[in-house]
């Protein structure tokens, strides 16, 4: 184990490298651009213009980051438990999932630029409708993951459990769930990559404080360096949240493989 963990650690920087170099590159080709073009930091700041603010605002930008994190971790874990619930909900009643799934694909067609001060002016400025809006934008991926997960198991292991006397929850939970984990996880990956936006767009249209408040202010004020600092912490968050996806569903995927092989 202690051998194949630096292995695994290598091989995850190699496949790194190109993507840091891509985005390193572009970088320094945006920093070149201003500087030879001379074009005016009102209209395109210069990334070391956009670091240094981030500096400077340190403190003003991590007291809007918190709220923000605060909801995004708050209504994904609600989008996480609702679409459990209703994937279960759906695999062992086929006829309610063919009087519901209408009823959310309908749901992802709401535009968010319409439904979200709607959901401030009824719920308030607090942190409820932002974790409604991003239960609303991110539970449907993983909705759908886990009812096609469901749908892949191999019927001839469902058919010899049934045989040997096995549940209908026994068969969901000895061989559908685990045959959804995979899936789960590609939608789960998915939603973490709205997450932040829905959060962010939620504070726009209406809060007190967060990211969405400092971009709307930044924006007032014609600061598109404080505007750029926002987005690259918002874009630091959602990688960050997507990182730790990937990593546990490696980690538990592992552990399920490990399981079986003993």
């Amino acid at each position: 184990m202690s051998v194949s963990s630096p292995h695994r650690m290598n091989k995850m920087w190699a496949r790194s490298v190109p993507a840091v170099v891509s985005v390193f590159s572009a970088f320094v080709i945006w920093e070149i651009y201003v500087h030879v073009s001379q074009i005016s930091p009102l209209i395109l700041p210069a990334p070391s213009r956009v670091l240094e603010q981030m500096w400077l605002n340190r403190e003003m930008l991590w007291k809007n980051t918190t709220p923000t994190i605060q909801a995004t971790l708050a209504g994904f874990s609600l989008s996480l438990v609702v679409a459990f619930a209703l994937s279960i909900l759906l695999d062992f009643m086929p006829r309610v999932r063919r009087a519901l799934f209408p009823i959310f694909v309908v749901s992802q067609t709401l535009p968010l630029v319409a439904i979200a001060p709607l959901v401030v002016l009824w719920f308030g400025f607090d942190l409820t409708p932002k974790i409604l809006l991003i239960a609303l934008v991110t539970f449907f991926p993983m909705l759908v993951a886990l009812v096609d997960g469901y749908d892949s198991t191999d019927s001839d292991i469902e058919s010899l459990l049934r045989s040997m006397g096995a549940s209908r929850v026994r068969v969901f939970r000895s061989a559908r769930l685990p045959s959804a984990m995979p899936y789960f996880f590609a939608g789960l990956r998915i939603s973490i990559t709205y997450a932040v936006v829905a959060a962010i767009f939620a504070e726009y249209v209406g809060a007190r404080a967060g990211l969405g408040i400092v971009i709307l202010n930044a924006k007032n004020n014609f600061r598109p360096d404080l505007v750029l600092a926002a987005v690259v912490i918002s874009s630091m968050l959602t990688l960050l949240l997507f990182v730790v996806s990937v990593l546990i569903q490696r980690q538990l995927l592992r552990w399920r493989d490990a399981g079986e092989g003993q």
